[in-house]
């Protein structure tokens, strides 16, 4: 029998080299595939049963706005979010407007988030850091979470883990300017989706300086990679900088127990924090770039959002930097590959975390999980009205906080019901805005309707409580209460004419 020496190069139909390659291929498959689809599984798993929250309302408002309404409107407000909404408008479009199609993106973005985790954790620490990483990331309680959430964030970590990862494979060809221009797209998305999340460069900064160090032309295609991706930010940054003091006044100062306080918000589970942050330490062992890479990205950002939330405007609330999480993946599977030498103990460490876990997942796919303890749940309250619905009743809402009542129960209620809302002068559509006006004269713009339902926040033992004085005067002029339940959060009353 024939037998190729050991010394004959092999060609391209070697069978030892194809086995290999098929090996190494399918290797590379499972680094991606499991942690995406432990993501999307999690993801998905109930993903529609939480109400619509009050943020997640505003994003089903804005989806069912035309293009030319929505770019009106973050003229005004809500600048910042202006490519989410626009993505989400052709989204709905095309799937509907249910609390399972709104939510579908982001589930989506984070399984994508996941996936980068993997491929980014493997060329910084090895094979079964970077598998163990996205494991990881799968389990975290926040992810899951915000994996639920109408809004931008989950997108927003796809950026970042995505950048990280194009940074890298343009490091391996410096000379490569396709490479740079991916990177630099990638900014512009993060950028997009939340600014504050540029701070993410940061730690790619102290990446380049590690590993580039003198390299002239290292340093230009970063430097152009960053001014290009930037650059096209500026009217974005303008019109947040603007709405700032509408949109944010809310978020208070942070104090010294905020930097502490923060990861168990991060990660909506202390025990999921504390797991992470320990395996995070042992991963501190690793190479000493990968290392300062991760670690960078995952501080320096709160560090320096902290320090910023101590001017006029304060930026320091936990969503707004969750796309520091991937980092802390990375670091703890790379402490979890290495103070674990078997499969069998890393899937132990697995198992035990999702043990650990368990009571945050199930408490957040909760009817009212996207909500404080005390509701609202607009749902129920849509029920009471449907319930009692007759024809030609009219409505009524307390808008003197947020336009939330009103987009909540309209949400909930079926869209044939039809209900006049008695005191709108003009609806946030018309104005282009995220808030309605009313009518400067209550009296005059009761429409002599024989049943109102009234909706305002809190169980309250007045069924006006919180109403502008002129409306609740107008309304007492001509009606008086009927029923009265008070669902979850809210206080919902039917009046009757009585003259």
């Amino acid at each position: 029998m024939a037998t190729l020496s050991p010394t004959a190069p092999r060609t391209d139909d070697d069978p030892a080299r194809e086995a290999q390659h098929g090996d190494q291929k399918a290797t590379a498959v499972r680094l991606w595939w499991l942690p995406a689809m432990a993501t999307l599984v999690l993801a998905m798993y109930r993903i529609g049963e939480p109400l619509l929250s009050r943020d997640e309302l505003t994003s089903w408002d804005m989806s069912g706005r035309s293009v030319g309404q929505v770019l009106a409107t973050v003229q005004r407000v809500d600048g910042v979010l202006g490519t989410y909404y626009l993505i989400l408008h052709a989204w709905t479009s095309v799937f509907g407007d249910s609390a399972l199609a709104l939510r579908v993106p982001s589930a989506l973005a984070m399984t994508g988030a996941a996936c980068c985790v993997a491929l980014v954790g493997r060329r910084l620490f090895g094979h079964r850091a970077g598998l163990s990483a996205g494991l990881l990331f799968a389990l975290i309680p926040g992810v899951s979470r915000f994996a639920h959430e109408a809004r931008p964030y989950a997108l927003v970590m796809l950026a970042v883990t995505l950048s990280a990862l194009l940074l890298l494979r343009a490091l391996d060809r410096p000379g490569s300017p396709w490479r740079w221009a991916g990177y630099a797209l990638t900014l512009t998305a993060v950028g997009l989706f939340h600014l504050i999340a540029l701070t993410c460069l940061i730690g790619h900064l102290a990446l380049v300086a590690m590993r580039a160090r003198r390299e002239r032309r290292t340093w230009l295609g970063f430097g152009c990679a960053v001014l290009a991706g930037v650059v096209w930010l500026v009217p974005v940054v303008v019109l947040g900088r603007a709405q700032t003091a509408r949109q944010i006044w809310w978020i208070t100062k942070p104090g010294a127990w905020g930097l502490i306080d923060i990861w168990s918000q991060l990660f909506y589970s202390g025990l999921c924090a504390g797991t992470v942050l320990l395996l995070a330490l042992v991963g501190c062992q690793a190479r000493r770039d990968a290392v300062v890479f991760c670690t960078v990205s995952a501080v320096a950002p709160v560090l320096l959002i902290w320090a910023m939330s101590h001017g006029h405007i304060s930026y320091f609330y936990f969503r707004y930097m969750l796309f520091t999480l991937p980092a802390l993946a990375m670091l703890a599977g790379a402490g979890l590959s290495t103070g674990a030498r078997s499969r069998r103990v890393i899937a132990s460490v697995l198992a035990i975390l999702t043990l650990l876990t368990l009571s945050d997942q199930k408490s957040m796919r909760e009817p009212l999980a996207h909500y404080w303890s005390d509701g609202p749940d607009f749902a129920a309250a849509a029920r009471t009205i449907q319930q009692g619905y007759a024809s030609g009743d009219a409505i009524v809402y307390n808008r003197v906080q947020e336009e939330a009542l009103s987009l909540g129960v309209s949400y909930y209620l079926p869209r044939d019901l039809k209900l006049r809302d008695v005191f709108l002068s003009e609806s946030p559509i018309r104005r282009n805005d995220l808030a309605a006006t009313e009518c400067p004269d209550p009296a005059r713009c009761l429409g002599g309707e024989k049943r109102i339902w009234v909706v305002v926040e809190g169980n309250v033992p007045d069924p006006l409580q919180g109403l502008p004085p002129t409306q609740v005067a107008a309304l007492q002029a001509h009606y008086k209460v009927s029923e009265q339940t008070r669902p979850t959060g809210l206080t919902v009353s039917l009046l009757v004419r009585t003259d």
